[in-house]
């Protein structure tokens, strides 16, 4: 039996019997949070991630503008539909609530039914964007994370690490003679074997902030954000653990009678001096090494300036 989703709704406004007659009107059907100024709706949206936020104006500090703007420019809460509920009337309030990013706008005394149909409205329009956004975004044979996914994650991760310093890890993985288990097997039985990699992949005990994701034909890619080298060894150990003790065959294969993988791994300290380029290009050059010493294996990325990178 499917569980129904419990959608959960910020509610924002600085007068207490607001904010109770709102959690009243929602709380049978949706999971409420509430905050009584901008600031601690800020960190509200940030810790709790609300599938919709109800914002007043009028609030003292921070005004119910200023927060939808912030909210609007933070790439993580972008997506978050925001609907205006205050007692501000006019066309003007109206329109500059829509500029600065609000999806719609009720002004009180609101109709109950109203509230609750219009919630009700762009809470769907929110799963369906986000059904849509995950689709394109996932690897249709894997179910993985695709390349756009993944450059994307990238990008994000990148610039944060820039902020808040940290080093980004990279592990690329190839599947070791892929092009002779094609070519005696087949391309579906291929298709399978690249299914049955992912699936393993999507096993394994990673971090939420990891990302898995297929980078093109046989080769898989995992970020690991915040990490150290010896989590990137251990994690490249588990792979080829996990190819050992749930076999593939693979009667084509030069080193094992079942599918393994090569994998290259590097660590890099985002600064101006360094780029997604060179974390890729260190990965790309330890796979090869991995390859050259005989597949089947993991080698990490080995460098002089251990400031920048490991």
């Amino acid at each position: 039996m499917q569980v129904e989703t419990r959608y959960r709704i910020l509610i924002v406004d600085d007068e207490t019997i607001n904010i109770g007659i709102l959690v009243e009107l929602l709380k049978h059907q949706y999971d409420t949070i509430v905050a009584k100024n901008g600031e601690q709706a800020l960190r509200r949206v940030i810790e709790h991630k609300p599938d919709l936020i109800l914002l007043d104006i009028v609030m003292p500090g921070m005004d119910g503008y200023e927060v939808c703007k912030k909210i609007k420019a933070n790439p993580d809460t972008a997506d978050i539909p925001v609907i205006f509920i205050t007692a501000k009337d006019s066309e003007t309030d109206e329109e500059e609530g829509l500029r600065v990013g609000a999806i719609d706008y009720v002004t009180k005394p609101f109709s109950s039914a109203i509230v609750r149909a219009r919630v009700h409205n762009h809470l769907e329009l929110k799963r369906r964007g986000d059904l849509l956004k995950a689709l394109s975004t996932l690897d249709p044979l894997t179910g993985l994370a695709n390349r756009r996914r993944l450059d994307e994650y990238l990008a994000a991760q990148w610039q944060q690490l820039l902020r808040s310093g940290g080093m980004l890890g990279l592990l690329v993985l190839d599947i070791d003679f892929f092009k002779a288990y094609n070519d005696h097997y087949g391309h579906q039985q291929g298709d399978e074997c690249l299914s049955l990699v992912a699936s393993m992949l999507k096993s394994m005990p990673l971090r939420s902030v990891d990302l898995v994701a297929r980078f093109g034909g046989e080769e898989f890619v995992i970020v690991m954000p915040l990490t150290e080298l010896t989590a990137l060894e251990k994690v490249a150990t588990q792979i080829c653990q996990l190819l050992q003790t749930k076999p593939i065959e693979h009667r084509y294969s030069l080193i094992a009678p079942y599918v393994t993988v090569s994998i290259g791994g590097a660590g890099l300290f985002p600064s101006q001096e360094t780029s997604i380029e060179q974390l890729f290009n260190y990965a790309d050059v330890a796979l090869y090494q991995a390859k050259e010493q005989g597949r089947n294996r993991f080698v990490m990325a080995d460098f002089q300036d251990e400031n920048k990178h490991i």
